[in-house]
């Protein structure tokens, strides 16, 4: 939930001032992500602290944490998309992403690609509430919220697919949504409709 304030402090900062805070915070998690599978001292430490949050396969040796990899997107992000596209499709990673893992660990029997049925419906109604009240406070259009809406639906089959993708979930999620929500917006501008990639 931490990850939150990356989308929410992006609301009050220009593309570059945030470029200049998250790739060198991105720089120092993936040298202190390496140092800690190769300095005895460095390992211990970090997983003493953070050890019971790594999932099994961040503790391999050749495989960034998911801190890493979330400052790694939030970089990516900012830097390719236009501020709506970022802030509506990373709150959707840290949102969604939270609600599909506790759905589906609670109520996940029935699977759906590599996740299960219940988390990816928790994944897709959450990301829409979000996308519902990001498009709220910004005064977004109608193309805002039909963008948004679908991506949603992209970006819960993506996270369901993270396995057979190979693709830290961190990263494809908000790529994802950000590219559906990016290339909607292009065909509505070829239509004349209005945009909504101006919002913020």
């Amino acid at each position: 939930m931490i990850s939150l304030s990356i989308p929410i402090g992006y609301i009050f900062v220009d593309q570059q001032t945030a470029l200049y805070i998250l790739i060198p915070l991105a720089i120092i998690a993936v040298v202190i992500d390496v140092m800690s599978k190769r300095n005895n001292v460095i390992h211990h430490l970090l997983y003493g602290y953070f050890g019971k949050i790594l999932r099994p396969h961040e503790r391999k040796k050749f495989v960034l944490n998911g801190a890493s990899w979330v400052l790694i997107s939030a970089s990516i992000c900012v830097w390719i998309f236009p501020k709506i596209v970022m802030i509506t499709a990373f709150s959707i990673l840290i949102i969604s992403d939270i609600a599909a893992a506790l759905i589906g660990k609670r109520f996940g029997s029935v699977p759906f690609l590599d996740k299960s049925l219940a988390g990816t419906s928790a994944f897709i109604i959450s990301a829409i509430i979000v996308c519902t009240i990001i498009g709220t406070f910004t005064n977004a259009p109608a193309t805002y919220y039909i963008a948004s809406y679908v991506s949603s639906v992209i970006g819960g089959i993506v996270e369901a697919s993270s396995r057979r993708l190979k693709v830290d979930d961190n990263l494809s999620i908000p790529m994802s949504v950000g590219l559906v929500l990016l290339l909607a917006a292009w065909i509505f501008q070829f239509n004349g409709t209005q945009s909504f990639l101006n919002l913020l």
